[in-house]
């Protein structure tokens, strides 16, 4: 069965970073575009960015732009999201998705 298993959230200062893993199987991995997808304290789902299939193209959130970057290692079956310059404004929980599907998300949270 499909299976997303996100890690690399934590505890850390505004301005700081954090790199979120995705580990995918049941599926064809990279015959796929993948998403980034975040949900605030109190807040709905918000989607922050897609890569396609063989990571050539990446889309980003406005709020996102310049301080993340998405990418994908097909021969692991994982995706990655790198987070710079970190705002308290980014603490959620981030999952990753396939086709409507996701993982039961990792913590991050911005705060002094």
């Amino acid at each position: 069965q499909v299976q997303l298993v996100e890690s690399g959230g934590g505890l850390v200062q505004p301005g700081g970073s954090l790199r979120l893993s995705c580990a995918a199987s049941g599926f064809a991995f990279k015959e796929y575009p993948m998403h980034w997808l975040r949900q605030a304290p109190g807040k709905g789902l918000e989607w922050i960015s897609t890569i396609n299939s063989i990571g050539t193209s990446t889309n980003y959130v406005d709020s996102v732009k310049d301080r993340f970057t998405v990418s994908r290692d097909n021969a692991k079956n994982e995706l990655y999201l790198q987070m710079n310059r970190l705002k308290p404004e980014d603490t959620a929980v981030y999952y990753c998705d396939w086709a409507s599907t996701r993982g039961q998300g990792t913590q991050v949270t911005v705060s002094s």
